[in-house]
């Protein structure tokens, strides 16, 4: 990201005109502060977390999320300092941003009833095929109308006492704002909204008050559910208690305006300039998904396509993956293992670089081999529970290039699965837009994603810290006299962006398409894989 200069940034910090954005992704929360001008970039902190799988559960705790909130907070605090000699005390504007979905509830006293389940698990295949049929709606098994539809299914205790329920996003916002309220995007994963009215979808509400009855007769989502608001309006302000939990140093002043709490999902779309119909977004991360503004509504119910919004509440079709770097992450802990017992200490970040850079040498289809990268399990392709795999044949051209290009190529291959169900509807991209830490390294993932999309791929300078900084330009846009999400982007934050553009390459295109083939063919091998290899921990 372009840097300001030292002075005009100080006096922004000192005067109280930065603006704060936060995200707490799958590994790391991060803190990206921006100034006058959204695309500068005045300081940045981070802190790295992971989910845990406790009694079969994913989840993060809630104390968790506050240590790393404050270190993330008090990261960029000190990059402040360095950079600039100050330190904010006064904010302007702050936004939240959190991976979505997943199932927050408490009670009447604002207590957890149960931890926090994230969007990885994958038990509510029961609630999600009978809302979808109920609904005439696909309801994706991570949706938080999911999680809490088998907690009424299976008669869990605490859903008698359930007062409110949020995704993470909106947890924070409401611990920092005192308000339970929600961007539209992010609550278009918690329950179906109306494109129209901007808020949920009234019809299904009461057919949901209807099926529930019996097992759940006091359960109201109406009133369960946060307020729905769009991109640029009100969202609270920083209160007393809000400060003192964001900043433990005690510095930071109170009264800095929110924008809704938004999802993962919007923050890419708005970093990566995608709002408006005919543009879409890939986001990688800990999972992978695709994002692509709809000009018209699908033909059909497609379980592989989850219909959510942007943050200004147009319609969206979202591809998601509950697998994305995850897997080739650990084969760079891997080798920079091996590198340090061979006495030859490496970084990782130079470990990744070397590793993509070696995928480039591999073979179109990566020799034969394929790579499933299924930590957790995976609906879209059908496979219930996660075993990352390897499977070559004997004759495969088993390289390093190979393996690098194969662990890389199945990253992608389960999304663009879903996309090719995308393509079947009609539905029109012009560009794709990409962003992840996956895409620091140069050229290198984007060309293998234009190969497998078949499409040209575009990278901003802010890729790698798409979501942070997308949430920054959303609490810039809440203090905006304009109400065009779209006009501000283009004119205030993407006006003269230089994007980096990757077409194609022929090769790489027939290469990862026979790679899909074997990779959907094998997909036996993955399920067999679940029936037989039973957890660590678990009984046999």
């Amino acid at each position: 990201m372009n840097l300001p200069g030292t002075s005009s940034a100080a006096d922004a910090i000192r005067s109280g005109r930065a603006r704060l954005g936060i995200e707490l992704g799958s590994t790391r929360i991060k803190a990206c502060l921006i100034g006058d001008d959204p695309r500068h970039v005045l300081a940045l902190g981070s802190f790295s977390w992971e989910s845990s799988f406790q009694n079969a559960v994913w989840t993060y705790s809630l104390t968790d999320v506050w240590t790393g909130i404050q270190a993330a907070y008090a990261d960029l605090v000190a990059n402040c300092e360095e950079r600039y000699g100050v330190q904010p005390r006064i904010l302007q504007a702050i936004g939240v941003s959190a991976m979505m979905h997943g199932y927050l509830v408490f009670d009447c006293d604002d207590q957890q009833l149960v931890p926090f389940r994230t969007w990885r698990n994958t038990t509510t295949g029961a609630a999600s095929a009978e809302l979808t049929k109920a609904f005439d709606l696909n309801i994706p098994l991570r949706w938080s109308i999911a999680h809490l539809h088998q907690a009424v299914s299976d008669g869990e205790d605490h859903v008698p006492r359930i007062n409110f329920m949020t995704t993470l996003a909106g947890y924070v916002h409401w611990r920092l704002t005192g308000r339970k309220v929600i961007g539209i995007g992010d609550a278009s994963g918690m329950f179906p909204i109306d494109s129209a009215s901007h808020t949920y979808d009234s019809d299904l509400l009461a057919r949901y008050k209807a099926l529930v009855a019996h097992a759940a007769p006091a359960l109201d989502l109406s009133q369960v559910l946060p307020e729905v608001l769009v991109a640029g309006e009100y969202a609270g302000t920083l209160t007393d208690a809000g400060a003192a939990l964001l900043d433990s140093s005690g510095a930071l002043q109170p009264g800095a305006v929110f924008c809704p709490p938004e999802g993962d999902a919007g923050t890419g779309m708005v970093a990566t300039c995608s709002i408006a119909p005919r543009t879409g977004n890939v986001s990688v991360g800990t999972s992978i998904f695709a994002m692509v503004v709809l000009e018209r509504p699908l033909a059909q119910v497609r379980h592989e396509l989850d219909l959510v919004t942007t943050p200004a509440g147009a319609p969206v079709a979202m591809v998601h993956c509950n697998n994305g770097a995850s897997e080739l992450a650990a084969w760079v802990q891997v080798f920079t293992q091996f590198a340090r017992k061979a006495d030859c200490p490496i970084d990782q970040d130079t470990v990744f670089t070397a590793l993509l850079q070696e995928a480039l040498e591999g073979d179109p289809d990566a020799g034969g081999l394929i790579a499933y990268n299924y930590v957790a399990g995976e609906p879209l392709a059908g496979v219930r529970d996660g075993r990352p795999l390897l499977v070559r044949a004997p004759d495969s051209t088993f390289t390093l290039a190979n393996f690098v290009r194969s662990q890389v190529y199945g990253v992608f291959a389960t999304l663009i699965l879903g996309m090719r169900v995308l393509a079947d509807e009609g539905v029109a991209v012009d560009r794709m837009f990409a962003h992840g830490g996956m895409f620091r390294t140069a050229g290198i993932a984007q060309r293998f994603l234009a190969g497998a999309l078949n499409a040209p791929v575009s990278v901003a300078e802010s890729a790698s810290e798409g979501g942070a900084w997308g949430i920054a330009v959303l609490a810039a846009f809440a203090t905006h006299p304009s109400g065009d999400l779209n006009e501000f982007l283009r004119n205030s934050v993407f006006g003269g962006a230089a994007f980096e553009t990757t077409n194609p390459d022929p090769a790489d295109v027939t290469g990862f398409s026979t790679y899909l083939d074997r990779y959907a063919a094998g997909l036996a091998v993955q399920r067999a894989a679940v029936d037989s290899i039973s957890p660590k921990g678990s009984q046999p």
